[in-house]
């Protein structure tokens, strides 16, 4: 019998056609053609398994399947699935774990480069037609030397201490269990509380879940606390930067800038004002994309959906409900 896997992001019919090569036997694919929750009501009534990558699950979009047995993140964080109700309607819901730490952390790395030397907005102001050499809106800075704090440090902020450690930074980082002594000398690092961080790193890097803990983490009182000359990297989740916040800290020069990947609201706004500034990088949600991580991702996602219907459990790294 086939089974039919919904991938609910919108989606281009060749990159459903690479999905549809990886496809075990017994299963077709199906993908969204268009944004919002009506499009995935209907696209996910008839599915037995669905994916979802960028796109938010509301528990509106789960009760309209009518045979779902699992939900899948392409990726990590699961904030925008409505777990509850998964959990409700009694719908798996699993993730690949670890499986976008390098492609991230290495996307972060760039964003800390373009951040620090303006690589954006020259590129930007070329393409214009203006030789800004001598109009930047701020100092450059190089990354080498650097503090950096890592905020968040599971498998894709540990990858990112391993970029740094070429670029001879000192690594501050934070997380709810510090690391053992040994790990932090492997990886050459140091616990620091966020205080610390803020005060100390001239480069803050975000790779945090967004949890209510971490809502609105890096405000008002975060910007001030932070050094004139730092910049932000938020590859993590929007949320965890008030973004109201970070435009008032960046127009008043409160930090020196800023490179975002993730925004509360995606697409982000083409009125949002995080587009009027020159000291802010802004890219859409690029970070876990790779060409040569797409095969390895998609067959571990599939390979879990093919577990599921042969009645076999999903390995405990993978699974969230």
């Amino acid at each position: 019998m086939t089974e039919t896997i919904c991938l609910l992001d919108l989606t281009s019919p060749e990159r459903a056609d690479r999905l549809r090569a990886l496809l075990p036997p017994g299963f077709v694919l199906t993908h969204g053609t268009a944004r919002g929750d009506e499009h995935m009501k209907q696209i996910i009534a008839e599915a037995d398994y669905a994916i979802s990558g960028q796109v938010a699950v509301s528990g509106e979009v789960l009760r309209a399947a009518k045979k779902l047995k699992l939900l899948h993140k392409w990726g990590v964080g699961y904030d925008n699935i409505d777990i509850a109700t998964a959990k409700e309607l009694g719908i798996r819901v699993a993730r690949t774990t670890g499986s976008n730490a390098i492609p991230v952390a290495e996307f972060a790395l760039g964003l800390m480069l373009s951040a620090l030397r303006y690589i954006g907005y020259g590129h930007a102001e070329l393409k214009k037609g203006h030789w800004s050499t001598g109009h930047l809106p701020g100092d450059t800075f190089m990354l080498s030397g650097k503090t950096v704090g890592i905020v968040g440090f599971g498998a894709i902020g540990q990858n990112v201490a391993r970029l740094l450690k070429g670029f001879g930074c000192t690594i501050l980082y934070t997380k709810r269990q510090p690391l053992s002594a040994a790990e932090e000398a492997v990886l050459g690092v140091q616990y620091a509380s966020m205080s610390e961080i803020l005060a100390q790193a001239d480069i803050v890097s975000l790779h945090c879940p967004l949890t209510p803990e971490t809502t609105d983490l890096i405000d008002t009182k975060a910007f001030a606390a932070m050094k004139k000359t730092a910049v932000l990297i938020n590859v993590a989740r929007g949320g965890v930067v008030n973004e109201s916040d970070l435009v008032v800290a960046l127009r008043n020069r409160e930090i020196a800038g800023a490179a975002m990947d993730v925004y509360s609201v995606e697409p982000l706004p083409a009125d949002s004002e995080l587009l009027t500034l020159d000291n802010l990088v802004v890219t859409p949600h690029l970070a876990a994309m790779a060409a040569d991580n797409f095969a390895p991702t998609v067959s571990r996602m599939f390979a879990n959906i093919a577990h599921v219907s042969r009645g076999e459990p999903i390995p405990a790294k993978d699974l969230v409900v």
